[in-house]
């Protein structure tokens, strides 16, 4: 599977190739070109918590929904925290709406309601988008390091086949983009992180350099948690796109030292 970019009268997001030839799902990772938010916020901002214009932020959402064919009146999203809880989405979650606080904390949604759009934002985190198109489910998760240490992938994963029965060799991930390896630089803190987790895997993703700080691609390490989790290396997509290289397209945390809008990633069954 491949990650591709697409063009919708000026709105650029990107979507799993794998996913469209599957059929039967809404989905997309957006970037900031498209919207209509003014200043740091410019242009395609999809948060409501950052102190941008709220009548510009729907607009936003209605734009980018539109672009993907999901419906906004029927996002869901959750307060996420760095952590490695999974949320099963139910009926008894939905009506929410944008205009109001997130009920929960959660960092991966999962659902098999048609029409649901679970959300996720970044702005150098991974957004990963999970779809099973034989059992119908999907799942939508954040996973910075931290979460990338916990394992939030493979709960959301395993979350899907206890919950729902999907087949792991059945289930599509697609990585968006996020902080790559380049810009990644970091104490020794992340790395023991992903080497205590994940064992002697981790060093594939773990490089040390000179100055005795390391660089660590988050990217290669969540796939090998989605492999590790039972899912087929074909089946697993990755933006190649770094956040953090380029300003023009993404917000970034670190580059703007947290001056910033968010991109949303969003999947739905139709």
């Amino acid at each position: 599977m491949n990650i591709t970019e697409h063009n919708v009268n000026g709105l650029v997001y990107l979507a799993a190739d794998g996913f469209e030839a599957a059929g039967g799902v809404a989905h997309g990772f957006s970037t900031r070109l498209g919207g209509v938010s003014e200043g740091k916020f410019s242009s395609l901002n999809l948060s409501m918590n950052r102190g941008d214009d709220p009548d510009k932020v729907r607009e936003n959402y209605r734009r980018f929904c539109a672009a993907i064919g999901a419906d906004m009146t029927h996002v869901v999203c959750s307060s996420q925290v760095h952590g490695d809880v999974v949320r099963t989405i139910t009926t008894a979650d939905l009506g929410i709406g944008l205009d109001q606080p997130e009920p929960w904390q959660a960092d991966g949604l999962v659902t098999d309601i048609p029409g649901v759009v679970l959300t996720v934002f970044n702005a150098d985190c991974l957004p990963i988008l999970l779809y099973d198109p034989v059992r119908r489910v999907v799942g939508a998760v954040h996973a910075g390091w931290r979460g990338t240490a916990l394992g939030i992938v493979n709960r959301a994963v395993d979350r899907m086949v206890d919950c729902y029965g999907c087949d792991r060799l059945d289930i599509l991930a697609a990585i968006g983009p996020g902080i790559s390896q380049c810009c990644f630089e970091t104490h020794e803190d992340v790395p023991n992180a992903m080497t205590e987790a994940m064992g002697a895997s981790a060093l594939h993703g773990i490089q040390v350099l000179p100055t005795g700080k390391f660089r660590v691609d988050l990217k290669k390490l969540n796939v090998r948690r989605l492999e590790s989790a039972g899912l087929d290396p074909d089946h697993i997509a990755v933006s190649a796109d770094c956040t953090a290289c380029l300003p023009d397209k993404y917000w970034s945390h670190r580059v703007t030292k947290g001056e910033r809008g968010s991109q949303a990633a969003m999947i739905a069954i139709v």
